[in-house]
């Protein structure tokens, strides 16, 4: 008799966070090949999502309405400090980006540069590495100028 392989290996958790549909869709489109997703719309079913899941990763836009993704991220990190936080969103502000990343999130993507950044972002954050997508220059530049 044939004995079938089960296998065991659980793959590793990620709740996404987006209050926008064709953008939750998209991400998790993105990491459904390599994690076990699971899509909210908003930070208070995020904080929810994370206190009965335990994922390794949450994956949030910053801006939503009610419980928005800052706020959520900081309540997570509050009540499980080893869950990593990988912010996608539309701000390329870098003085956004510092205050993330002071606060414990490991991750700021760039909803523009998703496709690309998203999955190296989330492997990055499980590794307890950094990672931030490229601001434009032109931020950059506005930054420079503005701190001389």
């Amino acid at each position: 008799m044939a004995r079938k392989l089960i296998n065991t290996a659980r793959k590793r958790i990620v709740v996404v966070a987006d209050n926008h549909a064709a953008a939750l869709s998209q991400w998790i489109a993105i990491l459904e090949s390599e994690f076990e997703v699971i899509g909210v719309a908003d930070g208070l079913s995020l904080v929810e999502a994370a206190r009965l899941l335990h994922p390794q990763v949450v994956v949030t836009d910053i801006t939503m309405p009610g419980v928005d993704g800052l706020a959520a991220a900081e309540q997570i990190l509050a009540m499980a400090p080893e869950t990593r936080v990988v912010f996608v969103t539309v701000h390329a502000d870098p003085t956004l980006v510092k205050w993330s990343l002071r606060s414990g999130v490991l991750g700021y993507v760039l909803k523009v540069a998703a496709g690309e950044d998203l999955l190296p972002a989330v492997h990055s954050a499980l590794r307890g590495e950094t990672f931030v997508s490229v601001l434009p220059s032109s931020t950059i530049a506005g930054e420079w100028r503005d701190a001389r």
